[in-house]
């Protein structure tokens, strides 16, 4: 399979309220050079939530739509010419890379954890100074 993406801007849609859109269809240039004729599925924003596979996208190449996704969109980056479909590219590249996992400082100690949240409020003490803290107040 060779694979590409095939860029489409739509404007003047009723759908949409910004009024245009860009849609990106994954096509096989094995198949055939043009388009519909190679096309294979669209890209969709997200190609799986935690690992399972929610469109054709992720159901068509499993494990490896994320990889797949990430090297599709950077080699359209280069050869796109388009300002707002380069926009929409980084926009989604940055989509596809993981989100750091948030450090608070704890208010006893002064070192940094991940909060394990609690309902809408996130921990501001530590496990290790937790049970030192709430065991003096009483």
């Amino acid at each position: 399979m060779n694979l590409r993406l095939h860029a489409s801007k739509i404007d003047d849609v009723r759908d949409y309220s910004r009024g245009g859109h860009i849609r990106f269809a994954v096509v096989d240039l094995a198949k055939s050079k043009n388009y519909p004729a190679n096309y294979v599925c669209v890209l969709p924003l997200q190609p799986s939530a935690n690992g399972k596979a929610h469109n054709v996208f992720s159901e068509l190449f499993g494990n490896d739509s994320l990889e797949l996704a990430k090297r599709l969109l950077s080699e359209a980056l280069k050869a796109e010419g388009d300002s707002e479909i380069k926009a929409e590219i980084e926009k989604r590249l940055a989509l596809l890379e993981p989100k750091p996992a948030v450090q608070v400082k704890c208010r006893v100690c002064g070192k940094f954890f991940e909060p394990k949240s609690r309902g809408r409020l996130k921990a501001k003490v530590c496990q290790e100074c937790a049970p030192k803290k709430y065991d003096s107040q009483k």
